[in-house]
């Protein structure tokens, strides 16, 4: 069955979790599921303890569904945007599967005060949700009023692909003091360098998933755009929605320090 937010506080204690889905992963870490999560992607790389010692059923995509199987699940969580439709719902005839659909600080919010409910977790979700929430508002009083730099931010190489305006990446952009200047377009569009250079572009964000940019990319990308700064950034902090929230508001803070005083 797929659980719906009407049906989550259906009294049902889950007691044998498989996550699909890294950052999810590590919120239930975070709450205290060390028992109850048995299975886990091999992606799902937090906690370290976690990623050495749970069964690893396949990657976000490419589910191994008898992995899945052998562990006899009674709860299997998973996200709209990481995992397969198909495979969802092919697991929804026999588990209890959860599918998240998270755009943005608010969705992740309410994410994590759900999984809160569905796994009887209630209070620390709760007490998690408001820090991530104060935090953040926090970062928006001191910087919203300022001006953003035009930034894109690639999320592939070859081709180069950035995120859109209807993704959670683009939602954290503005925390980092970042203004996304493909912010038209939808999800995860390819484009062109010469697209970079005609739309005013100050700052080029090389993000370490899921391409791992690195160094000499950089070097390369900075090459080709002379003009415009490129710089490395760590992608869990712009993409994971769970508990590393908390890490991304010093990282973003940081972030911003690091760009105003060039």
């Amino acid at each position: 069955m797929i659980l719906s937010t009407d049906n989550l506080s259906n009294g049902k204690k889950y007691s044998r979790i498989v996550s699909l889905v890294p950052s999810q992963t590590e919120l239930l870490f975070y709450l205290g599921l060390n028992e109850e999560v048995i299975g886990i992607t091999k992606f799902c790389i937090h906690p370290e303890e976690w990623f050495r010692s749970k069964t690893r059923v396949g990657g976000t995509k490419n589910i191994n569904i008898k992995n899945i199987e052998s562990l006899s699940p009674d709860l299997i969580i998973a996200n709209k945007e990481e995992n397969l439709k198909e495979q969802m719902e092919d697991l929804a005839g026999t588990y209890d599967v959860w599918v998240t659909d998270v755009n943005g600080l608010n969705d992740a919010l309410n994410m994590i005060n759900d999984l809160g409910k569905l796994t009887g977790k209630i209070e620390q979700a709760s007490v998690l949700a408001l820090k991530i929430q104060a935090g953040f508002k926090d970062l928006e009083k001191q910087n919203f009023a300022e001006k953003k730099i035009p930034a894109a931010y690639f999320i592939w190489n070859d081709p180069y692909m950035v995120a859109g305006g209807d993704t959670f990446i683009n939602d954290m952009m503005p925390y980092a003091g970042l203004e996304n200047i493909f912010a038209e377009k939808k999800r995860y569009p390819q484009i062109s360098l010469e697209e970079i250079k005609k739309k005013k572009c100050e700052l080029i964000l090389l993000s370490s998933e899921p391409y791992p940019f690195k160094q000499k990319h950089k070097k390369e990308i900075q090459l080709k755009l002379p003009g415009i700064r490129v710089e490395l950034v760590d992608g869990e902090m712009f993409s994971w929605y769970g508990s590393r929230l908390l890490k991304s508001i010093d990282y973003f803070q940081s972030f911003q320090n690091k760009m105003n005083s060039v």
